[in-house]
């Protein structure tokens, strides 16, 4: 790795990398986009709705001023991932043909927090956990006329990204009467690996920094903070606001990624209410947005126009790969609604279930350069249950299913524009099972 990535290195062990690493040994996911669609067992059977309605110690990642409604507990979880992703080429000139699925479809990945009141109107919290993430693998030969007997999707051997991302969080919350405030500082490690995108070289400002050179790591920071207001007894309101997380470059990718390598993780704001519709059933609904527009390397069009040939070169336009204004993945921003209802049967069992729709972050005109990252899914169905043995034990799962989104668009690799009766479809569908442990304390 480039020398600023070694000493990246040095800082993240600084920082806990014992810690962090495991998180950072799985695979993220991409659900939401590339946000994970809950965070921990209880939040995850909900859909992710409950930025009104804390009751577990992972409420740091989605409002941390509900930690003040968690008792001293210990809780952690692993989710085993499985997205499947594939996709189908019909008279393309340069990416293979065909129907090609992605490799790597099972991913573990854990989680874990600690909330510590401090007296009936305040408390600290930490809390280790995992965003989403791109993770793609294909290995297919191409026969393409656009490079005949050349291996690989797009002509340069086994091609894929592996983003991985990883958070950790300290939160404090205070209730002032019925209101109550939290904050969160983050602190964000990610790793990048791209693989087999050597035949874009003429296309990057930096082709010795553009595909193949392991994995790079990224440090950065931001802040979580919320609000959550007791309307009456039975009626709660939340809001929580991520502010970007700025992130350091991936110098050993600096030709792909535009500003040099920039990844900055998107702002997002959640908005949402939980209502007591009797005194063992809640049910709950969330609104977010996820800023993804505001980072160039996520929102920037994949179409290649102003670059290259008809740009005068990569060394006199910013608009190609690795550029000011370079290439990207060409996402909008996402919106979420999420629905959650959860019936506490008796002392022992409680039961939850979960719906959420998403935008698709991809237009039809991205669709060759999002075969790295086809995070199309917009459906997410999931449920769930807490097995509680003991007034200090329990057993938490949660399942979800996503079913098969697609978008299908011509293939654009020139900025000669579209290939004439090209049609490339990418999609994907996913699973997921989480299984977690709560240890309350006194």
């Amino acid at each position: 790795m480039a020398g600023k990535s070694k000493s990246n290195g040095l800082i993240a062990a600084s920082i806990g990398a014992a810690l962090v690493g495991g998180v950072l040994a799985s695979p993220a996911q991409a659900t939401e986009g590339y946000f994970s669609h809950g965070f921990g067992a209880r939040n995850s059977a909900l859909a992710g709705a409950g930025v009104a309605d804390s009751r577990d110690a992972m409420a740091i990642a989605v409002n941390p001023a509900g930690l003040v409604d968690v008792d001293r507990q210990f809780t952690s979880a692993t989710t085993l991932f499985s997205p499947n992703r594939e996709y189908t080429a019909t008279g393309t000139g340069f990416t293979a043909p065909g129907t090609v699925e992605s490799s790597n479809t099972l991913f573990a990945i854990p989680n874990m927090g600690y909330n510590h009141p401090l007296d009936e109107n305040s408390s600290i919290a930490i809390a280790l956990y995992g965003n989403g993430g791109m993770n793609t693998a294909y290995s297919t030969g191409n026969t393409g006329p656009g490079c005949p007997g050349a291996n690989g999707v797009f002509c340069a051997g086994p091609t894929g990204v592996d983003l991985i991302q990883a958070f950790l969080s300290i939160g404090y919350a205070r209730r002032f009467g019925n209101v109550s405030v939290g904050v969160a500082p983050i602190l964000a490690v990610q790793l990048f690996e791209g693989r087999g995108l050597g035949a874009f070289a003429g296309l990057s400002v930096d082709p010795v920094n553009l595909t193949d050179n392991g994995h790079d790591l990224s440090v950065g920071g931001g802040v979580r903070a919320g609000i959550q207001v007791d309307v009456t007894e039975n009626f709660r309101f939340g809001a929580a606001y991520q502010s970007m997380i700025y992130m350091s470059e991936f110098d050993d990718y600096a030709g792909l990624f535009a500003e040099s390598g920039g990844f900055d993780i998107p702002a997002s704001v959640t908005v949402g209410i939980a209502v007591d519709v009797s005194p063992s059933v809640t049910i709950l609904a969330d609104y977010k947005h996820i800023f993804y527009s505001d980072v160039k390397s996520i929102a920037n069009s994949g179409v290649i126009a102003g670059c290259g040939f008809a740009g005068g070169g990569p060394s006199g336009s910013p608009l190609c790969l690795g550029g000011a204004n370079g290439i990207g993945f060409g996402w909008n921003d996402v919106d979420i609604f999420k629905f959650g209802v959860e019936w506490v049967k008796n002392d022992t069992w409680t039961f939850r279930a979960g719906y959420a729709h998403n935008d698709n972050p991809i237009e039809r005109t991205d669709v060759t350069f999002n075969l790295l990252s086809p995070g199309v899914v917009e459906n997410h169905i999931t449920g769930g249950f807490t097995y509680t043995f003991n007034d200090r034990n329990s057993f938490d799962f949660a399942a979800m299913f996503a079913p098969t989104s697609s978008v299908s668009g011509p293939e654009v690799v020139s900025a000669f524009g579209p290939t004439p009766g090209s049609n490339i479809e990418i999609s994907m569908y996913q699973y997921s099972v989480t299984i977690g442990w709560t240890r309350r304390f006194p």
